[in-house]
């Protein structure tokens, strides 16, 4: 996958950085707060904090790279044909920020003819922000950081957000597979990607995702060793499914592929 040149790695993650900062400064003040909830036509819920973080997000992008394209939660698409794409996810998590639960964050992703190569996932209530380039490498709060050496799903301790996010066909593979891990835990939303490209476990497997969820994020877990794919083990791009596999090495992620494949 092609990576940026130096330099161009260089603005953009010091345009990105400044923009998460901002994000930030908009969304923690009103967590653990009073906040208006309404539900969208998908019953997911969203609030004015969703909303103004992508607004925001969005006018900065576009004044500072008015050809590039945009993707966010919760203004659509535009220009999606473009070289460069920029993928917003403003809360992603909604339902533990409106419950006082930390493990929500602001995901940002640049594409490059389709594919990401640089994501950034912020957690402000964790002050805690991983940033990956393919190619390069990850850093968390500006400390390199890499997946384990886990190889076997016997040793692995793998993750989901939620059962909910599975249809009873997904359920049946989700809960075979994960129940031949060493350990399977529930919760976390993008935080779980985040653990997994630090090194504290090993794997996460998940449906019902839109782009806008884990473009951002296959970068981090790709640019620290790991591997990001669709269930088919297929690359991840604007048009992929809703189903993702993220594991610590090659072989881990292999045998997961071939778990949730068998009949």
């Amino acid at each position: 996958m092609e990576s940026l040149s130096a330099a161009g790695r260089k603005e953009f993650e010091a345009f990105a950085t400044g923009i998460a900062d901002n994000a930030r400064a908009l969304s923690l003040p009103r967590f653990r707060r009073p906040v208006d909830v309404t539900l969208k036509g998908d019953m997911s819920p969203v609030t004015a904090v969703d909303r103004g973080v992508e607004s925001m997000l969005r006018e900065r992008i576009e004044h500072a790279w008015p050809t590039h394209g945009l993707l966010g939660e919760e203004y659509g698409a535009t220009r999606t044909d473009a070289e460069f794409v920029w993928s917003i996810d403003p809360i992603d998590g909604t339902r533990s920020f409106i419950s006082g639960w930390p493990l929500w964050g602001t995901l940002l992703a640049l594409l490059h003819r389709g594919r990401p190569v640089m994501g950034l996932l912020d957690m402000p209530a964790l002050d805690e922000r991983w940033i990956g380039h393919v190619g390069v490498g990850t850093t968390m709060n500006g400390r390199p950081c890499r997946t384990t050496g886990c190889e076997a799903l016997a040793d692995a301790t793998l993750y989901t957000t939620t059962p909910d996010m599975f249809d009873a066909a997904e359920w049946a593979r989700f809960d075979r597979t994960s129940r031949a891990a060493y350990s399977r835990r529930f919760g976390g939303d993008c935080y779980g990607y985040g653990m997994l490209a630090s090194g504290h476990i090993d794997a996460v497997i998940e449906a019902n995702l839109m782009p806008y969820d884990y473009l951002a994020i296959a970068p981090v877990v790709q640019a620290a060793g790991g591997v990001m794919t669709d269930w088919e083990g297929r690359d991840l791009g604007l048009d992929s499914g809703g189903r993702v596999v993220a594991a610590a090495t090659p072989a881990l992620h292999r045998a997961i592929i071939a778990s949730l494949q068998q009949d």
